[in-house]
């Protein structure tokens, strides 16, 4: 494949085919592009040298999820930083075989990946291939969330390099197809080691309204997924007169009870991480960028933003693993903020959203969630989840949700939400009908409460009437996607396109066996979904 560069792992590639110029649709360059190539080789290479161990050491599993969570889209775009993680995964894999590299006679076991192979492969291959690699790279970011918080997994950590491995050197159709499906289901695991870490260090998630008001004075923006960051400067903050914002796929760490009672984090200032640029250009505060979801900074704020974690970007300023905010703090009270209150909205002109009904909150409504299914008061549930992006066609979610019926409820989550999460949709029986679950992680919520209804209904969860609408954006949502394959979960409407990465017949098996479909208008897409009922 003769082109500058090949990428099609995210949902806004060029010509839904793949970015192949100077640069990709997500902003990295072509040589970002390549460097993100050469790790994943480097990763390769990694795990072929502890292919044949029944267990993987804690520092090889922490550069495996390091290094595949830096190629995931949107998190870093400096080339340095690439090359350093590169360094890494080399000197790990000389720790684990410090003959191979001074062999007279090598065998090539441990040899790097070339990733041309795998974009030159047949359509098939590369399809499947490409499904274990961007389904690892999502799942190593919640792999990488929850080792922060100190809660590992050894199945998981070797799984990755079991489909390492396969990615690189596996041929047989048969054989990728299953790793297709085991990805989904160690995801699964690895969801709910990330629920356990989230639960245990800042306890159960609660409802929880938040405002979308930034009051006048000093403040801070936090905006992609560590929680972890997140304790760290609102204890760094504490009693200096800042206050502290979230942002996108941060919202939910308001319904955290540990979170929560740090009075300075006030609510969530704007939307998805796709509208960062606006809603951040000449922003009177800093930024702090934690993981992915991100756009690349504009000059007219970039010497507001911070990164930290495996987050780079050329030119800003990087918050080390010792933690310290200094930076980040001076910056607040150099900038001053608000001189006055701002009332601002979501994408509907509402002032305040709500968030928090994880699975332990809904389900301790059970009771009252099966009495209304079957007295006919809800007659159908609609998960309307996923990740938010910029292409045309994601206002039919906005639409989706206005238009379902009246006695329906939409379980929401991800930064997908931000399309209509300020609407008041109401209540039935005393609970809302839009309910955020959280943070896109939290579809392992989502499918507690599918699995509890089943269980109480006695039938199986595609016999319920509760229906998937996704919309997907980066890998995170690929691993999701394979872990409800895994579960069997069938006729689920994906969109606003589909992945470029399916060939025909990959596409062609995934719509025969689990009746996966594009959405096509929210009119037809209600109609055909409300098929279902529980007597």
């Amino acid at each position: 494949m003769d082109k500058n560069m090949f990428c099609f792992q995210c949902e806004q590639t060029i010509g839904c085919s793949g970015c192949t110029g100077n640069s990709g649709v997500c902003g990295k360059t072509a040589d970002t592009a390549k460097l993100q190539d050469e790790l994943t080789g480097a990763l390769i290479g990694l795990a072929r040298a502890v292919d044949s161990t029944t267990a993987v050491s804690k520092k090889t599993s922490q550069v495996i999820i390091e290094g595949l969570f830096t190629t995931v889209t949107n998190v870093n775009f400096d080339n340095a930083s690439i090359e350093s993680m590169i360094q890494k995964v080399r000197a790990e894999k000389e720790r684990l075989a410090p003959d191979c590299r001074k062999c007279q006679s090598p065998c090539g076991k441990t040899d790097e990946y070339d990733m041309q192979q795998l974009w030159n492969a047949d359509e098939d291959t590369r399809s499947l291939k490409s499904l274990i690699l961007f389904g690892i790279r999502g799942m190593a970011a919640y792999a990488y969330h929850a080792a922060v918080l100190g809660h590992e997994d050894d199945e998981v950590n070797l799984f990755f390099c079991e489909a390492l491995f396969k990615i690189g050197y596996e041929e047989n159709t048969e054989a990728l197809l299953s790793t297709v499906l085991k990805v989904g289901e160690i995801n699964l695991k690895c969801m709910a080691l990330l629920d356990k870490a989230n639960t245990e260090t800042y306890g159960t998630p609660e409802p929880t309204e938040v405002t979308l008001t930034v009051e006048k004075g000093p403040f801070i923006v936090v905006t992609g997924h560590d929680l972890k960051d997140l304790q760290l400067l609102l204890e760094q903050t504490s009693g200096k007169g800042i206050n502290i914002y979230t942002h996108g796929e941060m919202l939910p760490a308001h319904a955290y009870p540990f979170l929560k009672k740090f009075p300075h984090l006030k609510g969530n200032f704007g939307t998805a991480w796709q509208n960062q640029q606006k809603e951040f250009d000449h922003l009177p505060a800093p930024i702090l960028y934690t993981t992915n979801c991100l756009m690349p900074p504009k000059n007219s704020y970039a010497d507001r933003v911070f990164t930290t974690e495996v987050v780079a970007f050329p030119g800003t300023v990087h918050i080390d693993e010792k933690k310290d905010f200094t930076p980040v703090i001076e910056k607040a009270l150099e900038l001053g903020g608000y001189k006055e209150d701002q009332i601002l909205t979501g994408i509907n002109g509402g002032t305040k959203v709500t968030t928090g009904f994880g699975h332990a909150a809904i389900l301790s409504h059970a009771d009252t969630v099966i009495k209304a299914v079957k007295s006919g008061d809800i007659s159908h549930f609609f998960l309307v989840a996923g990740c938010d992006g910029a292409k045309p066609g994601r206002n039919y979610y906005t639409e989706f949700v206005k238009q379902a019926p009246s006695d329906s409820v939409i379980l929401t989550l991800a930064c997908g939400k931000f399309r209509f999460n300020d609407l008041d949709l109401g209540e039935i029986g005393g609970l809302p009908r839009l309910m955020d679950i959280g943070q896109c992680n939290d579809a392992y919520g989502a499918i507690q409460v599918a699995v509890a209804l089943a269980d109480a209904f006695e039938c199986s969860v595609n016999e319920l009437p509760l229906s998937f609408v996704l919309s997907w954006y980066e890998q995170k949502a690929v691993c999701i996607l394979l872990t409800l394959l895994h579960l069997g979960i069938k006729n689920i409407r994906l969109g606003p396109s589909l992945p470029a990465f399916l060939s025909p017949n990959i596409l062609n098996f995934l719509v025969e066996n689990y009746g996966i479909g594009p959405i096509t208008t929210p009119e037809e897409d209600i109609k055909a979904l409300q098929s279902g009922c529980v007597q």
